[in-house]
């Protein structure tokens, strides 16, 4: 249309029968949801907590992502508490949301408060960790392949010492999906090295200072000289770990070696100063598959019961790239 056209077309746009303006409104508005989509919708997520910088960073990119399309986001901050998110979902349904998500802190006990929300109409996402709870009980799981990643970080170290190593693992939180799964994978690969073993494992509960406190008592009651490696469930602990063999007189990521799970910049500050070896990536990228997952429920489409997250291996030599990339 010439723009002669659409001058004398906006001049008599009063001369359109109101049905038909009512018709053009609703393909706009139609369109304009397709280029948003999700938006006007409130979704409740009750997050673990923010016991990791990893964490920290997914609660931001998830709240980040809910803005950029237009989705107003209840956040709860459970505390690493399964009451708390129990009750955050309990508060959910009385507020009437569309949707919800839900970050569990363990794997066990879900059931009750999960046919709650079923009967309440309410679809739910289950994001990052797992639950054992049947599958009906739930539209998604939007997450990483724990196993995997256990499996990547011992093939590493297993080709790094040539099969044999004494290793000191830092578990995750006790009871959740993510902690159990990445040492179901690690032990499974190590298992076909008779000389590689795991002579410590303790959990640090995916947090630093702990990571720190349980890595100094290791070092109290083993041969340091007997340790060949830390494999943390996740990098905060392995800094915390970091910083305890440093303070005693040891050189981490050569007298030890480290190698942690989620690829936070800190890790590779770390690799860049050769206190760390290896990092497997966690993507914290799991709101928009979850968002898309809820939007194509709504709209009728069919969702896979499980949407992966992909990630991969990162060393020293592209540290310095990756922290400038991630760092906030």
């Amino acid at each position: 249309m010439s723009l002669v056209g659409r001058r004398r077309w906006c001049s008599r746009w009063w001369l359109v029968p109101v049905p038909l303006l009512v018709l053009l409104f609703g393909v706009l508005s139609a369109a304009q949801a397709q280029d948003d989509p999700g938006k006007g919708l409130t979704i409740g997520f009750s997050q673990v907590g923010s016991e990791s910088d990893w964490r920290t960073a997914f609660t931001e990119i998830t709240l980040a992502e809910a803005e950029r399309r237009g989705i107003n986001l209840i956040y709860s901050n459970a505390d690493n508490s399964q009451e708390n998110q129990i009750a955050a979902l309990r508060s959910f349904i009385e507020q009437g949301v569309d949707a919800i998500m839900l970050a569990p802190v363990i794997e066990t006990g879900w059931t009750p408060i999960l046919r709650e929300v079923q009967a309440a109409g309410i679809p739910i996402v289950i994001i990052d960790r797992n639950v054992t709870a049947d599958e009906s009980l739930y539209l998604a799981r939007v997450s990483s392949d724990f196993v995997f990643e256990g499996r990547l970080a011992a093939a590493w170290l297993a080709q790094a010492t040539s099969g044999e190593c004494k290793i000191v693992e830092l578990q995750g939180t006790v009871g959740s999906s993510a902690a159990r799964d990445r040492q179901i994978g690690f032990n499974e690969v190590i298992s076909l090295f008779p000389k590689m073993e795991i002579i410590v494992s303790q959990t640090a509960d995916f947090r630093r200072p702990f990571g720190k406190q349980v890595m100094e008592s290791i070092l109290h009651t083993e041969d340091p000289t007997q340790i060949c490696a830390v494999w943390s469930h996740n990098d905060d602990m392995a800094i915390g770990a970091i910083e305890a063999i440093k303070e005693a007189g040891l050189d981490p990521g050569d007298d030890i070696l480290i190698v942690s799970v989620d690829a936070i910049p800190d890790i590779f500050l770390a690799m860049m100063q050769g206190d760390a070896n290896a990092t497997v990536e966690l993507s914290p990228y799991m709101a928009g598959p979850a968002f898309d997952a809820i939007t194509a429920y709504f709209n009728g489409e069919p969702v896979p019961k499980w949407i992966p997250v992909q990630g991969g291996i990162f060393f020293p030599d592209t540290a310095a790239e990756e922290y400038a990339r991630r760092k906030r």
